[in-house]
This record gives C-alpha cells, structure tokens and sequence, in this order.
C-alpha cells in the first residue's frame, strides 16, 4: 500500500515537471527574439531548445534520475529569472499577441484612450 502511494506521488511529480517545461516552452515560443537579447538572457532558440529538451527527458525518465532534475532546474531558471526579465522589456505583451501591440501609453490608459480622472 505504502508502495502504491509512493509510485502515484512520483507519477503526480513527474507530471507537475512536465507540465512547468511545457508552459515555459510555450511562453518562450510566443516572446519576442530581441527581447531576450536586450534582456541579456542567451537568445530564444537557446531556450526553446532547453526547454523542449526538458519537456522529452521529463517524459522518457524517471524522476530519480539526473536529466528530469537538471530538467526542472532550467525550467524553472526560465521561469524565475528570464520570463520576468523578458516580459519586463516588452511591457507585458506576449510578443505581438497582447493588447495593444505598439502603443507606448501610460498607467493610466483606459480601453478608449487616456482616462483624465473625470475632467
């Protein structure tokens, strides 16, 4: 019984890594390329590559060996230090399919324009 416990808490591990290289690798996929150069971050084919390669190994192994750890670690070193850094320099938006694509406006733009607070 202990055992069975211990195979669905390793089989609820191995999916919960899977699905933090995934989401990484889809948010890398729909940033911008010169964000992640004017971020100082490597390039975005680097963490494409990465974090696909984490996603495959997350799959194929065991979560007690050394690929699925190192795996995790790059997924979340995206997830932590990158994404952050990369969404900062684009203001948020997720590489041209957010709202408001090219508009430089300020914190206090409503939907129709700049809200001027009830003149």
């Amino acid at each position: 019984m202990l055992m069975l416990g211990f195979e669905g808490f390793m089989g609820l591990l191995k999916i919960v890594l899977m699905a933090l290289a995934a989401f990484g690798l889809f948010d890398a996929a729909i940033r911008r390329e010169d964000a992640f150069r004017a971020a100082g971050k490597q390039n975005k084919v680097f963490w494409l590559i990465i974090l696909g390669i984490a996603l495959v190994v997350s799959y194929l192994f065991t979560i007690l060996s050394i690929l699925p750890i190192a795996g995790a670690v790059a997924s979340i070193v995206y997830l932590v230090d990158v994404r952050p850094a990369v969404k900062a320099l684009t203001g948020g938006n997720r590489g041209g399919w957010g709202r408001g694509k090219g508009r430089g406006g300020s914190s206090s733009d409503g939907p129709y324009g700049p809200y001027n607070g009830g003149r």
